[in-house]
């Protein structure tokens, strides 16, 4: 199911590793590190990332991947740097929905270039993570 209009780009799978960072007002700041596989743009990936994820006053967590993470493709390398919204989920993972922004040089990627990429980012108990990737239009 799509989250827009747009044309789906990606999808990927992850194992993510979650370490508990420093206290924000009194709340947990999680530290999560991502390497996984997949597609994007037809081509495939790997991709390697981490993030920050805050909780909110009310119990929801904003991550944050303000640097660049990179996926990888046979004809070069993507960069990006993401934000979203979140919530623990009822099976012990997360579940995140939110906008990413790519860079590339690599044939295969430059069509993400310039263009706002909404996402779904679902993490079960075990650490495995879905990305699912679609093009604003």
């Amino acid at each position: 199911e799509s989250l827009t209009s747009g044309e789906k780009v990606g999808s990927m799978q992850s194992q993510t590793t979650v370490k508990t960072g420093s206290t924000e007002d009194g709340r947990p700041v999680f530290e999560v590190s991502a390497q996984g596989a997949g597609t994007l743009c037809g081509a495939e990936v790997t991709s390697m990332a981490s993030y920050v994820a805050k909780m909110q006053a009310d119990g929801s967590l904003y991550g944050k991947r303000p640097n660049a993470g990179v996926v990888m493709a046979a004809d070069g390398v993507a960069t990006f740097r993401a934000t979203g919204a979140g919530s623990f989920t009822a099976d012990g993972g997360t579940s995140f929905r939110g906008v990413a922004y790519f860079q590339s040089q690599a044939p295969s990627l430059s069509a993400l270039n310039g263009k706002a990429i909404v996402y779904s980012w679902e993490v079960d108990a075990a650490g495995v993570a879905a990305w699912e990737l679609w093009e604003v239009v």
